[in-house]
Order: structure tokens, then sequence, then C-alpha cells
């Protein structure tokens, strides 16, 4: 089946649309972990606020992830070590450490099947790599070590080993922090005025606004459809298959990811730019048939993700002409994480608190990084492709993607089933025509 372990053993609350024009002081456009987890921050803190979502909470990419929750974000310390300098790295690294430990506070009052977990970087050639990370970890003065023993079905270099991270089920999360917000369901945002949000259902009139739709919707600020492009990957979910008693990740671009829940492993892998060729799940299928001969699938899904052009998060004010116009973006495979960095930090920014940690994730920080020409140059090639259809966001060429029967936009990821209902931001509505592979 094509569905989520989360979403098959979770119920989440319904709520109801908006109902006309309304006020409230903060508005957040978003019902993933990210637009919940501001509104719950928020709510505590005893702030006005309401979250709107077009469908229903946590149907899109939260269902969708493996839910780690660490502070290890592949081997990218010693990589900020180098751009950014210690200060900035350290403060990374904390903002993500609060981030764990606020998940580690709600979940003991929480059933979400929160399990303390080490977590593992691994490489299958480049020792170097490892070393580097480590080196840069213990700079910062955080404690990591080297993992020789891995209990993977092929031979590696080792491991960056942290202790103490986290896994959890992250729709049961969801559904106990989303009882009682200002939620309204089936409501879409469909244009800005100024602090009001025009929806289907009426204009919502804010203070401060937060965009937490996964790719934002507003182009004509930020430079989003240069600063980001979407990666999907696949996951298998195991029955017969072992338990590698943690959570692990290649360091490698095309490498595998492990992690066990209800009895399953969690293999995921397959992965590529939205709209390019890559491995999917046939890749997948491969690595079980050669390494676990023995195990049966259970279910199957896939997950999308937002990559800056740092690796680093745009979390913040939406532009620098843009005051009380917030955002949360670009998690690349780190949702569950960012998610609660984001709430945190933009639940300071609008109530007027000041954080050190904030200028990390400025979303008006420097542009001029390699993958930027990579992104220009590939909405360039698809803008002046000429076929049909073409995506409704920014009209880039649309590629059909034969594994899954969707039409997919390599320019900024939107994706749309093979009868153009819309299935993945940034576009907002359905291609217009039926579209012929």
């Amino acid at each position: 089946m094509i569905n989520s372990i989360w979403a098959d053993t979770a119920a989440l609350p319904p709520f109801e649309s908006l109902d006309g024009d309304c006020k409230t002081d903060v508005l957040i456009i978003g019902g993933g972990m990210a637009g919940l987890l501001c509104t719950y921050l928020l709510k505590q803190a005893g702030v006005d606020c309401l979250l709107i979502e077009a469908d229903r909470i946590c149907c899109g990419v939260t269902r969708n992830t493996t839910a780690k929750l660490t502070v290890q974000h592949g081997l990218i310390y010693d990589k900020m070590l180098r751009r950014f300098g210690s200060e900035k790295t350290r403060m990374y690294l904390e903002a993500n450490e609060a981030a764990l430990a606020q998940y580690r506070r709600l979940c003991q009052t929480i059933d979400c099947d929160f399990e303390e977990k080490d977590s593992f970087v691994y490489s299958i050639d480049q020792p170097k790599k490892l070393e580097q990370e480590l080196e840069a970890l213990h700079r910062i003065g955080f404690r990591a070590e080297y993992a020789d023993q891995l209990p993977l079905p092929f031979d590696t270099a080792g491991a960056v080993r942290v202790h103490g991270q986290a896994q959890f089920h992250p729709l049961k999360f969801a559904a106990e922090i989303a009882r009682g917000l200002p939620i309204r369901e089936q409501t879409t945002a469909r244009a800005f005025d100024g602090h009001t949000v025009v929806t289907n259902r009426g204009g919502i009139a804010a203070s401060n606004i937060i965009v937490t739709t996964h790719f934002p919707m507003l182009n004509k600020h930020g430079a989003y459809f240069l600063k980001l492009y979407q990666h999907r990957s696949y996951v298998l979910g195991l029955e017969r298959a072992p338990d590698v008693h943690g959570m692990y990740v290649d360091e490698a671009k095309g490498g595998m990811s492990f992690r066990n829940a209800d009895g399953l492993l969690l293999l995921g892998g397959g992965g590529h730019r939205t709209g390019k060729p890559g491995g999917g799940w046939a890749e997948l299928e491969r690595f079980v048939q050669k390494h676990y001969p023995d195990a049966q699938e259970h279910c199957r899904w896939v997950a999308q993700d937002c990559m800056s052009l740092d690796d680093i998060p745009y979390i913040g004010q939406y532009s620098r002409t843009t005051p009380g116009l917030y955002v949360a973006t670009g998690f690349h495979k780190w949702g569950m994480t960012s998610s609660m960095t984001a709430a945190m930090l933009l639940c300071d920014m609008v109530q007027g608190k000041q954080s050190d940690h904030a200028r990390v994730f400025s979303p008006s920080r420097t542009m001029l990084r390699p993958q930027l020409v990579s992104n220009a140059l590939e909405a360039t090639a698809n803008l002046l492709t000429l076929s049909k259809p073409r995506c409704p966001h920014m009209s880039c060429a649309l590629k059909w993607n034969a594994q899954e029967h969707s039409w997919d936009c390599p320019c900024h990821g939107s994706r749309f089933a093979e009868d153009g209902t819309l299935l993945d931001n940034p576009a907002t509505g359905n291609l217009k025509t039926q579209a012929k592979k």
C-alpha cells in the first residue's frame, strides 16, 4: 500500500472551515508540523492566533516523514565551520538542541512512541569526512564519537555517532497537540492584500502572518523560487527485517537511511530532484532483494523535502521589505527537528523578543552559493522547453513521473496527478486541462 505507517496508525481530530471574515493577532498559513507547533506555542504564550489549512492538518509532507529528532543533520557541522565560523555553527547546534529538549518535555505527557535513540551518519568510503565532522563537533564543544561496528548489511568506513537523540510517531504527537487549537481546515489562502489574507471562505486581517506551507506561496518577495528546490525520497516499511537499534543516514546524497518503528524496518533511499529521474522504489526493491531477502513489504511512501542553498533552513522575516510577514521553509530532510526550531524562533519574533540564534536562519542571508547557479539553470532550461503541460506556478515545463504516475515540476517541485489535480505545492491550483503523456 502507498501510505505511511503513521497515517495508518493515528487519527487526527477534524476542524471546521472558516465562516466569514475575521481578525487575529497572528495568522499561520499551513497546517503541517511547523504550523501546528507555531500555533501551539503561541497559544501557550497567550497570543491571539489562528491557523488555516487548505486541506486537513498534516495531510502533506508531515505524514511522510521518517520522524527522526536529532541535531545531527548529515555531516553539516564541518561545512558550517568552513562557511560561517564557529559562532554561527555553535548557534545552529544550540537551536536544534533546544528543539530536541522541547520535544522531550512535551512527549513526557504525550503517547507518541517517543524513544531515545542514538543517531549515526555513516560513510561507505569516506573516512576522512567522518574525521573532519568529529573534529568540527569537538571544536564547538559537542560530544560525538566514531563508530566502526554498525548493524548494517554492507561494509562501511564507520560513522559519526551522537548519543541521546530520539524518534517518535509524528501524527500521534500532532493529534495530541492540535486538540483545542484555533484551526480552520478546508480554508485556502488565495491572495494577500496588505495584512489581510483572502481565502476561499472569507478574509482574515492579521498583525503578523507566518507562512509554513512547505514551499512559500508568495513569489514577489524573498526569491524563494531561486533559493529552494525540492527533492523526493522513497521509503519501504519492511516486516521480517532486523532491528538496527538506532537511526542511520548515509553522508552521500544517494545513500540509504534506516530506523525501526512498530516492528518494521523503515528503509529510505532512491532519492532525486523532483521532476528528474532517479532510483525510486525500484532501487530500494533491489537493495532488499540483495540484503534482506526474507523481508516482506508492509507499506511504502514518498517524502518530498525543500532544500535551501546552504543546507540551513530559512526561518524569520519573509524578506527585508515585508515587516510582519514571516516564513519557515528549507528544512532539507530534517523537518521534525527544524519545525520545532522554527516554531520557537517565530513565536519569539512575533512577540518582539530577540534571539541570537535567529541570524543563523535569516531568510535574507546571502544567496551566493553554488546551488543558486544550478537552480537558475534548471528553471531557465524548463522555462524555455517548448512542451506542454506547464506548471501554473511559474510556467515551467512539467515532466511525467512514470513510477508515481504524476506530472512533476523540475523547477520548484509542484506535482499533479494524472488528471491534473494538485498534489504538492508551490502551485496553488490544479492544471486547467488534463495533461497528455
